[in-house]
């Protein structure tokens, strides 16, 4: 064989087996992609998936709105959301979900005298007495009673609308400059100002949203899309999650 005959030889080898290496890595990229979700999909249990589902509507009047006479007295014990009937108020039952360190007034096992806050809102340490300074924490509707009533709560029966204002899965003791801050705002208008707990706090408003047949109107969709783009697998809470489902009583 001529020098230029085994160079060539050569250079073919070379060729076939760089071929083969492509071929080979075309083929686990294929295998890749068939694992992967499409573009545009999200995992069923996240709240990107949940959001998906959501009906996207403009805003209904607030034209009969009254959040006593339609969500029932603040933190009733007597309806039909989880923790209802449990002897204890849905006030005390998120302060003892959600504070630390607590101790109970007197001999109470329910109401709430001490204890501990990590705003979720603002990343802040909170310390919680009863008494004068106790709006220093407040109980936050993550989806707010007003901007329920414009996303279909006006359409529910009273039974459910009382229990959406005292589902755990909608409460969240927070800081109470805080929650006046957002008043009746959705995601479009207000968000919590420590971003560590931004999808965390989507993912709930989605949650409460789906569950009581709520819509979210096109500013609102396209707020929570925007949060839950860096954190694509938040999950959906549910009412047994953590952080959602009330401590039982001792």
């Amino acid at each position: 064989m001529t020098l230029t005959t085994r160079t060539a030889a050569l250079a073919g080898l070379v060729l076939a087996a760089a071929l083969t290496g492509c071929s080979a890595l075309a083929d686990q990229g294929a295998a890749d992609n068939a694992k992967a979700p499409a573009p545009g999909t999200a995992s069923a249990g996240t709240a990107q998936h949940a959001l998906a589902q959501l009906q996207v509507k403009g805003p209904g009047p607030m034209t009969g709105y009254d959040r006593e006479a339609k969500f029932g007295p603040a933190w009733s014990d007597t309806t039909t959301a989880p923790g209802g009937g449990n002897s204890c108020d849905t006030r005390n039952d998120v302060l003892r979900r959600d504070l630390k360190d607590i101790t109970f007034k007197g001999t109470s096992r329910c109401v709430i005298a001490s204890g501990t806050l990590a705003d979720p809102y603002t990343g802040k340490s909170i310390h919680f007495v009863r008494g004068p300074q106790s709006a220093r924490v407040q109980i936050d509707h993550a989806v707010a009673l007003g901007a329920s009533w414009r996303t279909g709560a006006a359409q529910l029966t009273q039974e459910q609308r009382e229990a959406l204002g005292n589902d755990p899965a909608n409460l969240i003791a927070a800081s109470g400059p805080a929650n006046a801050a957002k008043s009746d705002g959705d995601a479009a208008t207000w968000l919590p100002a420590n971003k560590s707990f931004r999808c965390t706090y989507i993912a709930r408003q989605i949650a409460v949203k789906a569950k009581y047949g709520l819509w979210v109107t096109p500013a609102e969709k396209a707020a929570m899309t925007r949060v839950l783009a860096p954190c694509p697998e938040q999950p959906l809470p549910t009412d047994s999650s953590t952080g959602v489902a009330l401590p039982g009583l001792q």
